[in-house]
């Protein structure tokens, strides 16, 4: 088993492997960035989804965070074996089929299993940006290097459903989504080969990680309170990102919206999301990590609450905005705090699991929200359900959670 030396910790210390870093989660949040807004409108249309059935619209959801879900708990603790620099080039590789599949799919049931491979893409590179800069990282950069993180990756999401929204305008969908999809694969894989260096802290030859998987995972699920709060609320949040990925496109195109506009207003969400981690992580190696973390659970509620309330493209998109900045101030601080309780032998594992129940709050989210909506054959029904989920998972942190950062002490 290789190892690498140690290495002072701080970012302008590591500042080349920092964006070596930066570079894969901007490609990674480019990849899962090109089916935001083109695919959900296009289900019926192009893939044969039934009308009206929100359930089996969600599908693709599903099993992206099915699959995302349990390849962050696997790449975990593969990258405590390892390495980090492994399992990104191996997420890559799983990547290379997605664009074709796209291409050439003759139904839904196509789409629904290329998430299946973007969620192994997705569980494996994502989780290896976020595990690398903790490794490099002083505990009061925690914040920092999360935000600066989510920040690339999301704008990238961002970036990747406005250019699809207007390219899908112009030119055939399919064949737009497939260029853009290989291209940025390819420069992904090569990148990571060629650039991205192993940042895993020197361990023992043939010496396993000496905290059993099974433990770690019993450990961040519910033997640890602290651990069990921040795990539960990972998993409520994603019911959001489930919501503006699937349930927004198909609300707005119901409400006449153009597919240009609608990739506008759910870019707005994704841009401000990224764009405010820049500000809410370091708030959070200031004030600690649990006030950002709160307030973000309660703006994201209400401005879930407010969409079904409004009736024109800017409204919607001032409501995507408050949205955004909810997610900012909870999303990199959750993973922060993670990163806070757990040891560095086993912080990729501890993440994870993280990870894992996070990214089921997919598919937990997906399925929830289809069902209600299309029991109550509204699809204002699944906003009030997001909104009630967040506020009463900011209420469980708010009791449960104990602040895990003090900076007079980093």
């Amino acid at each position: 088993m290789t190892t690498v030396p140690t290495r002072p910790l701080g970012l302008r210390e590591n500042l080349g492997l920092f964006l070596q870093q930066l570079l894969q989660v901007f490609f990674v949040g480019l990849t899962i960035g090109l089916q935001r807004t083109v695919i959900p409108a296009m289900a019926e249309t192009e893939f044969g989804v039934a009308q009206g059935s929100v359930a089996s619209l969600f599908a693709f959801v599903v099993s992206f965070g099915l699959v995302k879900g349990a390849m962050n708990f696997v790449s975990g603790r593969l990258s405590d074996s390892v390495g980090r620099r492994k399992v990104l080039i191996w997420g890559w590789l799983v990547a290379l089929p997605i664009p074709f599949v796209i291409l050439l799919a003759p139904s839904w049931g196509w789409i629904v299993a290329a998430n299946v491979l973007l969620g192994v893409n997705q569980g494996f590179c994502w989780s290896m940006t976020v595990t690398a800069k903790f490794d490099i990282a002083r505990p009061d950069q925690r914040g920092l290097a999360t935000g600066v993180n989510e920040f690339a990756g999301y704008g990238g999401v961002a970036i990747a459903g406005l250019a699809t929204g207007y390219l899908a305008s112009q030119f055939d969908p399919r064949t737009a989504l497939f260029a853009i999809g290989l291209i940025v694969n390819l420069l992904a894989l090569v990148a990571a080969i060629l650039a991205f260096a192993e940042t895993r802290p020197p361990v023992g030859a043939a010496k396993a990680p000496a905290v059993s998987a099974k433990s770690i995972f019993a450990l961040v699920s519910w033997r640890s309170r602290e651990f069990q709060a921040l795990s539960q609320a990972g998993s409520v949040e994603k019911f959001v990102d489930a919501l503006m990925w699937a349930l927004v496109p198909v609300y707005l195109a119901a409400q006449g919206v153009a597919l240009v506009t609608i990739g506008w207003i759910t870019v707005t969400y994704g841009l401000v999301w990224g764009a405010s981690q820049l500000w809410t992580g370091p708030l959070s190696d200031r004030i600690g990590r649990k006030p950002p973390i709160v307030a973000g659970f309660a703006i994201c509620a209400a401005g879930v609450a407010a969409f079904p309330l409004l009736s024109a493209p800017l409204a919607w998109a001032g409501a995507a905005a408050v949205t955004g900045v909810g997610m900012a101030l909870l999303y990199p601080n959750l993973i922060a705090a993670v990163g806070d309780l757990a040891k560095p032998e086993w912080r990729g594992s501890a993440l994870g699991v993280y990870r894992f129940w996070r990214d089921l709050g997919y598919a937990f989210g997906a399925l929830a929200i289809g069902l209600v909506a299309d029991a109550s054959g509204h699809l204002e029904a699944g906003f009030w359900l997001t909104a009630g989920a967040m506020a009463l998972s900011g209420l469980w942190l708010f009791l449960g959670l104990r602040e895990t950062h003090r900076p007079e002490k980093a």
